[in-house]
């Protein structure tokens, strides 16, 4: 056989092969035996040596893998791969269709209805229908270069072919775009998986706890011949940049999510197999049922399904806060409830007066801890779930949050209970200070009026002193119960007038451990300033805001000075966040307590030649925990060291972790970090990264 011959013969073989392909990974079909499949990949491998020049990086015998990779490249992403924020109920689906109608004012809205899948998110680029490169979401900006573990997944086509059908005929009206982003998850399949865990049991080796940590390992192995060696597949379902060629706008190519669905399977990816347009938000919560009963089909694990409005162009009037677009939400099924009879419900006042409804329950075993208070959220959910004391109840805890009443079981309940009313439960009267409430309709919630109720002091005070503000240590719960009852403190600026003998007085204070109280005081007047900002307790300023905004303004004077223009100018900072802090400093009661601070010797503007935290270097923008004990550092000072280098350091893990740093004596922290596939770094791993 010729050149020319061994040309066209390789040809028509990489097209039967990748038909093959599609038809086994795609369409869950087959059309030949596995060894009639093995006899044509040989007779294309035994060209291919014969006449190497012919070989393409998309040829079907390129997924074996390559040489060993020394370490990860960071690929930045044309376009974000964002978040989507969460939901459990569908109350707050139809919260989420609110809100997006109010911002499309008469518009007609549709929705998409698609699967969740519990995977490990990636991003494929194409160009001139070629595979170029593979990437991990990473922070949603830059990912981790994963081509060549990409390349060794079958069902991830090397070269875009469109097809019309499951005969796999070519659709001459369809074109790849000269460059295409594709947004997906990666996975292991469930048979795969098992299978895969049978072979590790047999050679002695340890069992993977699931398939998505199993996935994540596997692509984050630097490795690709150990990846081919994996069941690994992927399913897409969205689309990030787009190049449509001939001066056509990108919009143009998929107008809506439907579409991008239908074009993605029409090139040859794999796309998911249940997915419906629904014409309203109810027709999206009736498919949700159904969902839930087909998700037992599917070949990967679904852990809720992902709603978004189906028209794209009205995805740019939606946008989108820092975290997560508007245009779609996740609903999440949650498996972990338990019943059990609601005794009573209390009020809580928080630091800003809102009451907030707790269920007092018999304790019950929930997600491995034991359960005696729910949060009710407030009033109108009361209502709404028509919750009433004596109920037997329904309590979840989803997403390792703080657990919930979500419902009751009418059948159950006794013949005497009434609906719950707060302000007749309350008379009227905040059950702190017995001063007026007020239902506040901007947050759903009943509110006491009285600033000067000792319960939202109490709650403040808290907050200021807490570790992550101004860090006053030995200022707790026991001691400002006392400071406030006895009338020491009227506001969080009168902590730095309290006296050492004023201390020794209270109940389980002596003159040293007040003497200690007043040195953490006095300590907490030399922190940074953005610590100060948010101890003070504005309202949407969290601890992350807080150092945004004391990186951007450099003072408090200048913070204050800010109108809401220039606090939306610094990142993540809304219209919402930025009125309240206009509202905060503008308020006379506020500035005065700040005055008084200034008074006090309180820092109150970065140290001079303070520098911002490094945006560039190995930790800048990654999400990170520690657990353990540490020899090198403190807690409080590892934070500190990241977080100069641009880190996110966070309590908990999750799938959004990059890397959890690891002491002596770990906690279930490793554990969860195991489960979910986030790098491990060891002290001595910290060598070099931190600069």
């Amino acid at each position: 056989m010729n050149r020319t011959q061994a040309q066209a013969r390789i040809e028509r073989l990489r097209a039967e092969l990748n038909r093959h392909n599609r038809l086994y990974y795609v369409e869950t079909a087959q059309e030949i035996s596995d060894r009639a499949y093995d006899l044509l990949y040989k007779e294309l491998q035994d060209l291919e040596t014969q006449f190497p020049d012919l070989v393409t990086p998309d040829s079907p015998t390129q997924r074996v893998g390559g040489e060993p990779l020394k370490e990860f490249r960071s690929i930045a992403h044309l376009q974000p791969m964002m978040s989507l924020d969460n939901t459990y109920n569908f109350e707050e689906l139809r919260a989420f269709d609110t809100r997006v109608r109010k911002l499309l004012p008469g518009e007609q809205v549709e929705y998409v209805l698609e699967p969740k899948i519990d995977g490990v998110s990636i991003s494929l680029r194409y160009v001139h229908g070629r595979l170029l490169l593979g990437a991990t979401r990473g922070d949603g900006t830059t990912g981790d270069d994963i081509t060549a573990n990409i390349r060794t997944i079958k069902s991830i086509p090397l070269s875009l072919s469109p097809v019309l059908n499951r005969n796999l005929a070519l659709n001459p009206n369809l074109k790849p775009p000269p460059l295409l982003e594709v947004r997906g998850e990666a996975y292991m399949p469930l048979a795969g998986f098992q299978k895969m865990n049978a072979a590790r049991a047999r050679a002695g080796e340890e069992s993977l706890a699931n398939p998505r940590n199993a996935t994540a390992g596997s692509l984050k192995q630097l490795d690709p011949r150990i990846v081919a060696q994996r069941p690994l597949a992927a399913v897409f379902y969205a689309i990030g940049a787009v190049d449509a060629g001939a001066g056509a706008p990108a919009a143009a190519f998929c107008p809506t999510q439907a579409a991008v669905l239908e074009t993605l399977k029409a090139l040859g990816l794999p796309t998911p197999q249940y997915w419906w347009v629904c014409r309203d938000m109810e027709e999206v919560i009736r498919r949700t049922a159904d969902f839930q009963q087909r998700a037992a089909d599917l070949p990967y694990e679904v852990d809720g399904a992902v709603v978004k409005v189906n028209r794209r162009d009205q995805w740019t009037r939606l946008g989108a806060t820092a975290k997560a677009p508007r245009y779609a939400i996740a609903y999440k099924y949650s498996h972990e409830q338990a019943r059990t009879r609601l005794r009573a419900i209390t009020i809580q006042v928080g630091r800003t007066g809102v009451l907030t409804p707790v269920a007092e329950l018999e304790p019950v075993a929930l997600a491995g801890s034991t359960i005696a208070r729910a949060t009710l959220h407030n009033e109108e959910e009361i209502k709404r779930k028509d919750i009433r004391v004596g109920d037997l109840v329904i309590v979840e805890k989803a997403g390792e949050v703080i657990p919930a009443v979500v419902g009751v079981a009418p059948d159950q309940r006794p013949p005497d209970t009434r609906p719950f009313d707060i302000q007749q439960h309350l008379r009227g009267q905040c059950p702190a200070c017995g001063g007026p409430i007020r239902r506040d309709p901007e947050f759903v919630a009943w509110r006491c009026e009285n600033i000067a109720c000792p319960a939202q002091l109490k709650r403040r005070l808290e907050h200021f002193a807490l570790r992550r503000a101004m860090d006053i240590e030995g200022l707790g719960e026991v001691l400002i119960n006392q400071l406030v009852e006895k009338q020491l403190v009227q506001d969080v600026a009168d902590l730095y007038s309290l006296t050492v003998a004023q201390l020794a007085g209270l109940d389980r204070m002596g003159e040293k451990s007040a003497a200690n109280v007043v040195a953490a005081i006095e300590a907490s007047k030399q922190r940074a300033w953005w610590r100060l900002l948010h101890g003070l307790g504005i309202l949407h300023i969290g601890e992350g805001a807080a150092r945004k905004l004391a990186d951007h303004f450099v003072s408090l004077d200048k913070l204050m000075a800010a109108d809401v223009p220039a606090l939306e100018s610094v990142p993540d900072c809304g219209p919402v966040m930025a009125q309240s802090i206009v509202d905060f400093f503008q308020n006379p009661r506020n500035r005065t307590v700040l005055n008084k601070l200034r008074a006090a010797g309180v820092t109150l503007s970065a140290a001079p030649g303070a520098q911002p935290a490094a945006t560039r270097g190995f930790f800048a923008g990654k999400t990170v925990v520690i657990t353990g004990t540490l020899q090198q550092w403190s807690r409080d000072e590892l934070r500190e060291r990241l977080r100069s280098q641009g880190a996110i350091v966070t309590d908990s893990v999750s799938r959004k972790t990059h890397f959890l740093i690891v002491g002596a004596d770990p906690g279930s922290k490793l554990d969860k970090a195991n489960t979910c596939g986030v790098p491990i770094l060891h002290e001595p791993d910290l060598a070099g990264k931190l600069a």
